[in-house]
């Protein structure tokens, strides 16, 4: 096994990372350095684990603080592990956390997310359990798409199911692939939702409120949220299940650690806290008084506010996060409501 730990070449500087794989390495976690995944990887490190390869794309040097916090054996960037993957040159690991996709609900280019996402996780998928790999994979949230139909992933629910945007369909199309194949009852999915914590600052425009509105309010004092366009709520109560990143990373091992447990979960705390909840959560752990300034809409947003969910709340009810494979069988639910005045900025 190459030794190489805590310290990948980042793409951002010309400098490519030159590594070959002469081993197993006991776990695979693609987007490793990413939110969700370099914090599974520091959840790995806590238990001691460190036999770990690193897949990601290192395209900002956010990406590269989050790999400077970690201990792991190899790294390989994502096109190049996918290359070597199909080249039979890569050992089956115990287990496959696949976490890396292009994660931008703004993308337009459909048959890159086709491949990119949905192709690449039929690969691993396919490898993982061809060899005997333990996969669990993320799938999003925002297969959800409108809520019309609830927060279910009940297997006669799943299909029909309508994404908003082409990041949603892309992973709607996988989850609905391995149910149609019977392989749920093999690999876990997990739809994260509205996560924020340590680890998201390369995400851009897609970062979580909490991490933009940290420097607004220490620089300002205040804060804006979007104010309501529908007259059934007032300002700042539109609500979401905000998920601590630490958690999500709990949640995820737990999966790998109970191979009995399959199947598509909605991973949140079941329970939804309104803007105005949120930044006031801010303002407490700054140590400051809330100010906050409700603001119009872009316009981009606010021609979609028809179709819009009010809310995003994890089900926890026992028939929306169960087993197929009997008599596993329970509700899901992670420990965010406690943590979600937690702030690790």
């Amino acid at each position: 096994m190459t030794e190489y730990r805590g310290r990948a070449s980042c793409a951002c500087t010309g400098v490519a990372p030159r590594l070959s794989l002469k081993g197993m390495s006991k776990f695979i976690v693609t987007g490793g350095a990413g939110l969700i995944g370099s914090n599974v990887v520091r959840e790995l490190n806590a238990r001691g684990e460190t036999d770990i390869l690193i897949v990601d794309h290192l395209n900002h040097p956010g990406k590269q603080a989050n790999l400077d916090r970690l201990d792991y054996a190899d790294y390989l960037d994502r096109d190049v592990f996918r290359e070597t993957l199909r080249a039979g040159r890569v050992a089956a690991p115990a287990g496959l956390f696949h976490l890396g996709a292009c994660s931008s609900t703004m993308e337009t280019d459909e048959a890159y997310l086709d491949d990119n996402n949905t192709g690449c996780t039929r690969e691993l998928c396919e490898w993982c359990l061809a060899n005997g790999a333990r996969f669990v994979y993320a799938s999003s949230a925002a297969t959800y798409g409108d809520g019309a139909l609830g927060y279910s992933d009940d297997d006669d629910v799943t299909p029909r199911l309508q994404p908003l945007n082409l990041y949603g369909w892309s992973k709607q199309k996988f989850d609905v692939w391995a149910l149609r194949q019977g392989l749920l009852d093999r690999i876990a999915g997990l739809k994260y939702f509205n996560v924020y914590g340590p680890g998201e600052d390369h995400k851009g425009d897609m970062r979580s409120v909490v991490n933009k509105s940290y420097a607004i309010i220490r620089d300002t004092g205040r804060i804006p949220l979007f104010k309501s366009y529908r007259p059934d709520f007032a300002d700042g109560e539109q609500d979401r299940d905000f998920v601590y990143v630490k958690d999500a990373a709990k949640v995820t091992l737990w999966l790998y650690d109970h191979p009995e447990a399959n199947g598509l979960f909605n991973c949140g705390t079941g329970q939804a806290r309104t803007w105005v909840d949120l930044a006031k959560a801010l303002f407490a752990a700054m140590g400051r008084d809330p100010a906050i300034d409700f603001v119009e809409m872009p316009p981009r947003c606010a021609t979609s506010t028809s179709t819009t969910p009010r809310r995003t709340c994890a089900s926890c009810a026992p028939q929306a996060a169960t087993s197929r494979s009997a008599p596993w069988r329970r509700p899901w639910r992670t420990t965010c409501a406690a943590t979600l005045l937690k702030l690790e900025i």
